[in-house]
């Protein structure tokens, strides 16, 4: 586990391609893992683009993992509502309206000290502009997590 000062560092930290492979954006059912790394190559992250439900063609999960398992931030598309925690962590205030709400899709899940990715809040007006195309909210998450230079992905048919 890392701390929640430690976890809006890494989330803040400027970022990059690890390498200038292409990848093909995922179709239903696929999963695609792309590595980054912080501009100073100093941290190593994932980026997973998953495409898990076969039945929703718009279904989608953009996610920023360091360390290959801890998610600092989770984007869902097209999936259940989420329930948040009835106890809110006191270090976080901006989650106080979100405690014990369901929240429905499209929505962001944010690393918090102590709950890992369990906390979900609405997606921020004007951070994803068009959450119909998956390809362009891949690029809307690439900047959400501070990717200055992103994985190179080939848009397809999905």
């Amino acid at each position: 586990m890392i701390t929640q000062s430690e976890a809006d560092t890494l989330v803040a930290m400027q970022k990059k391609r690890e390498t200038d492979e292409h990848y093909g954006f995922p179709v239903s059912g696929e999963l695609l893992t792309m590595p980054i790394i912080s501009i100073d190559e100093s941290e190593k992250f994932l980026i997973d683009v998953s495409r898990k439900g076969k039945f929703r063609l718009k279904r989608c999960t953009y996610q920023e993992r360091y360390r290959g398992m801890i998610i600092l931030i989770r984007l869902d598309i097209d999936g259940p509502p989420h329930d948040n925690p009835e106890l809110y962590p006191e270090i976080i205030d901006y989650l106080i309206p979100y405690a014990g709400q369901n929240i429905e899709c499209p929505h962001l899940h944010l690393y918090v000290e102590g709950f890992n990715d369990k906390w979900a809040v609405p997606t921020p007006t004007g951070e994803f502009t068009n959450k119909d195309d998956l390809y362009a909210t891949l690029d809307d998450f690439f900047n959400y997590c501070n990717i200055i230079e992103p994985p190179i992905v080939e848009r397809g048919l999905f």
